[in-house]
């Protein structure tokens, strides 16, 4: 059996091909997001296995010998799950669930969804925390500066290691919340 630290190669897989092994019962889609994510927008046969809490033993358990294709937003962490889960080929939907979309194949959306996703409300913080620090920092007081220079350190963080802490923040205020919870048994969310 693989362990995640086997070297395995890497596969991308194009959406048509992972809608044909889907559709002839060849793959199992795992989308790696977070509850909040899956919840508010996913791919319609997919299972969720949050990257956060992955567990590949589990996973490989509950697939069997089936294809596993790994799946987020743009690629990243979907990247990073498929090395944990290790293996020889291990697959990865090319693009995320941004290059589904683009391919024209559908996806599920919650009613209860938030307007904005979080990564827009991340930037929409991010830029309003911002711009406050040099406004107070020039009228104020210059140490408010330190204000902007921490956002932008967090935004440097956030963009070196795929983790964002004001996303996770964001993602518990009330309208941000649909009815959810990160699937470690198999079974999909519905919101």
């Amino acid at each position: 059996m693989a362990t995640g630290t086997d070297v395995c190669e890497l596969v991308d897989v194009s959406p048509e091909m992972v809608q044909k092994w889907i559709a002839d019962g060849e793959a199992i889609l795992v989308d790696v997001r977070e509850d909040f994510e899956h919840a508010s927008e996913r791919i319609e046969q997919s299972r969720n296995h949050c990257l956060s809490k992955f567990d590949a033993e589990q996973l490989r358990k509950e697939c069997g010998d089936c294809r596993v294709v790994f799946y987020c937003r743009t690629g990243k962490r979907s990247s990073e799950a498929a090395t944990k889960f290790g293996g020889e080929q291990v697959f990865h939907l090319q693009g995320g669930i941004e290059g589904w979309k683009a391919a024209e194949r559908p996806v599920l959306r919650s009613a209860s969804a938030p307007k904005i996703d979080i990564m827009r409300q991340v930037q929409i913080v991010a830029g309003f925390l911002i711009v406050s620090g040099v406004v107070l920092g020039t009228l104020v007081n210059p140490w408010l500066y330190g204000i902007s220079a921490f956002v932008g350190c967090g935004l440097i963080f956030a963009g070196l290691s795929g983790w964002c802490g004001m996303a996770k923040l964001l993602s518990v205020l009330p309208w941000n919340k649909a009815s959810a919870s990160c699937c470690s048994s198999g079974a999909c969310c519905e919101p």
